[in-house]
């Protein structure tokens, strides 16, 4: 059998077409545009046109070797599409906030001139944190750091987030605490399929992560195990030796409970715990209620199962622990994360090959884009606001005194609080859409309406670009070049395959171009093109613990990407983290964690009987304002869908494919029935990739970890009823 980490050849068929091409066609070399896995493509450029035509794999790329899965099949459709904004738009007409109606097309000068004036007036009149940025993590290393900085040095506001406070930001906490430094996995993906076990936890890898797949499929046909923790019965939950069915919202019970077994059944790691590990022993002694038959009662999984899943992964002699947004997006995901992370840390199945701790990263650069200042309280290379001597090394760079730095801000969904108190009265948002992304929609709409002035910059007209006063026209990946950081923490390059269509412009130009107009031009002026913001932006990180100051596009170009710490010109970089037993705490020891379980933020009741949960469908991606438009996905999921158990159903008379509303204490809709035995009975579940009345964020709520300030997606009580008449004909 082919070694799965090696270049696979190319099949008959693309040996083919390679000789069939369009007389002006050239390849860039690329990665795509959504999901951390950046399955490596070939964008095919017609060049005389200067128009993406289409997409090839890239079969040398090691950690997917040719695999694309439907939304990267088509990503090169959403760069040329009819619905690019080509031009900057300002509203006329404030009353029309919340729609698509009332814009007008304008020049770059007239909006930028109106940015600055309305930014400034609001300043004058309420101080400078009157202001915000809330960006996002699909956009390319330089992007996120220039945002960070324009944030602090070209608005001098404390106010920025970003969205990967929705995705990431628990795995962050969990890592930070269990390990003292967080990148997504301590192991390269190429080691995966060598692994004799595959613990995933909140994962709907097949859908969400699928170019992941053949890795986990290889560890099975070696004879390994693969162990699913899930509420659904998802493709990759079918095929497990041991399915865990959990109720939403109580894997930290289940953790606790794997992690006593491990402990009651001699699968502790007795010299590594000893010598590289704190809190072993107030662990165990927490643990220790956390019996089967009590880890049954809350998670409602078989006790057999619990024991089986806890034998299997002491015995196997290498493991791999991975989770996604399932644990994480709880009020209690940080915690989650960290006793998952308890599992490998106990048994020693750490800093190693083979063996680890990893994180489905959800966005392309989920992992970069916390990493280096969009957070609200980080500045780049992961060092703290909080720390003067981090402070002052940053400032050095960007030219500003310490007291020059604005205080750490809060986090995304508190900056909505904020919008709703008038402390922010100004917000510039890029990258993201929170219109549909954010929980306790009704309450976020109402703050972004209530702003005295929103810029947006976008490429499409999102839901959450319809409350905006300005919007300003960005280019797709495909129209830049950059890196990003991929679900290993592999530092890779993106591309430039096509110049920008219309008017459009990079985000990192727009914020250089706008800083002139605001008056802070000096600390931006020498970055003319994405190179120079690269240039500096390594210089940025250099001695942080997220160190890029070696990985130079040179670097990343010759080895296929480059795993950071990558400290210096010769550094090679760190695929395996932690091979020496150290870690990034003052006493380079791991931190097991003692960890209390508690409930979802809100249990069912007998008004809100049901558990909701939502999550992912393989055709769309986050809001799916990208993905929506694109033909061939929309025809594939053209509407979202409530997810119900047959006995369920019969309880509440709905049949399949017939409309019911779902209800919550938040909000309401109304969704077609997908009827399924892969649900439990207690559980429903709605994909979140669609917006206005449709957008499932309208129900949930705002539980907050706190820790990471990661709203809880995953676990709220609802309500279901039958609606007369609506059955699709």
């Amino acid at each position: 059998m082919q070694e799965v980490n090696q270049k696979a050849p190319k099949d008959k068929f693309f040996r083919e077409i390679e000789n069939v091409r369009h007389p002006n066609e050239t390849l860039i070399k690329t990665h795509c545009a959504y999901c951390g896995m950046q399955c490596g493509m070939n964008l095919r450029v017609n060049t005389k046109t200067n128009k993406i035509i289409g997409v090839e794999p890239r079969y040398e790329w090691p950690v997917t070797v040719g695999k694309m899965c439907p939304k990267g099949v088509t990503a090169y459709q959403q760069t040329n599409h009819p619905d690019r904004i080509l031009r900057p738009l300002i509203r006329d007409d404030a009353s029309l906030k919340g729609t698509d109606k009332g814009f007008r097309e304008a020049t770059w000068d007239e909006a930028y001139d109106l940015i600055a004036r309305k930014f400034k007036e609001l300043q004058g009149k309420y101080g400078k944190d009157t202001l915000s940025v809330f960006s996002g993590v699909s956009m390319t290393n330089e992007k996120c750091y220039l945002t960070g900085k324009f944030a602090r040095v070209g608005l001098q506001t404390r106010y920025i987030d970003y969205n990967g406070r929705f995705c990431m930001s628990s795995a962050a906490g969990g890592f930070l605490r269990s390990f003292g430094v967080d990148r997504g996995s301590t192991l390269p993906w190429t080691d995966i399929h060598e692994t004799d076990c595959l613990f995933i936890a909140g994962s709907n890898t097949a859908e969400c992560h699928p170019t992941s797949m053949f890795r986990v499929w290889n560890v099975q046909e070696r004879g390994g195990y693969l162990i699913v923790a899930d509420p659904r019965e998802t493709p990759i939950a079918r095929r497990a030796d041991v399915h865990l069915d959990l109720r939403p919202g109580t894997d930290l019970a289940l953790a606790n409970g794997i992690v006593n077994l491990l402990i009651q059944n001699g699968y502790v790691d007795e010299e590594f715990v000893n010598q590289h590990t704190n809190g072993f022993e107030e662990t165990k002694e927490l643990v220790k209620e956390f019996t089967p038959e009590y880890t049954s009662e809350i998670t409602g999984i078989a006790v057999e199962k619990i024991i089986r899943a806890a034998e299997i992964y002491g015995k196997a002699p290498n493991a791999v622990v991975m989770f996604a947004r399932g644990i994480e997006q709880q009020h209690k995901g940080v915690d989650n994360v960290s006793g998952y992370t308890n599992m490998a840390l106990v048994s020693g199945k750490i800093g190693r090959p083979k063996s680890g701790v990893a994180t489905f990263t959800g966005q392309g650069n989920g992992q970069g884009g916390r990493e280096h200042g969009q957070k609200s309280d980080l500045l780049p290379g992961y060092r703290k606001l909080t720390n003067p001597k981090h402070v002052e090394e940053v400032c050095q760079v960007w030219g500003i005194t310490p007291e020059e730095m604005p205080q750490p801000g809060v986090s995304a969904y508190e900056m909505f609080e904020l919008m709703d108190q008038k402390t922010i009265r100004g917000l510039y948002l890029l990258c993201s859409n929170p219109a549909v992304s954010a929980p306790n929609q009704n309450f976020v709409r109402k703050a972004l309406k209530g702003l005295d002035f929103m810029v947006c910059a976008d490429f499409y007209l999102s839901e959450s670009a319809e409350f905006a006063d300005v919007i300003l026209p960005s280019v797709t990946w495909s129209e830049d070049e950059g890196t990003v950081t991929n679900i290993e923490g592999r530092i890779i390059k993106i591309n430039k395959a096509q110049e920008p269509i219309g008017e459009s412009k990079p985000d990192w130009q727009m914020q250089v171009e706008l800083a002139e107009k605001l008056g802070r031009g000096k600390y931006f002026s020498h970055l003319k093109t994405a190179r120079d913001v690269a240039d500096e932006f390594r210089l940025a990180s250099k001695g942080g613990y997220a160190d890029y100051y070696g990985a130079t596009w040179d670097k990343i170009d010759k080895q296929d990407g480059v795993f950071w710490p990558c400290r210096d010109e010769k550094d090679p970089g760190t695929p395996h983290m932690f091979l020496d037993k150290k870690f990034y705490h003052p006493d380079g020891k791991a931190k097991i964690c003692a960890l209390p379980y508690r409930p979802p933020a809100e249990e069912p009741d007998a008004e809100y009987p049901l558990r909701l949960t939502t999550g992912r469908v393989v055709f769309h991606y986050l809001s799916g304002n990208q993905t929506r438009r694109i033909q061939f996905l929309r025809d594939m999921c053209p509407e979202p869908y409530v997810e119900v158990h047959p006995e369920t159903a019969a309880k509440y008379n709905i049949e399949h494919e017939e409309y019911v509303r779902l209800y919550t204490r938040r909000g309401e809709a109304e969704y077609k029935v997908k009827i399924t035995e892969a649900i439990r009975k207690d559980t429903v579940f709605v994909p979140y990739h669609f917006g206005h009345e449709k957008s499932i964020n309208l129900l949930t709520i705002a539980a907050l970890d706190p820790i990471s300030r990661m709203p809880e997606f995953k676990a709220c009580a609802a309500q279901i009823e039958k609606l007369e008449m609506k059955k699709v004909q």
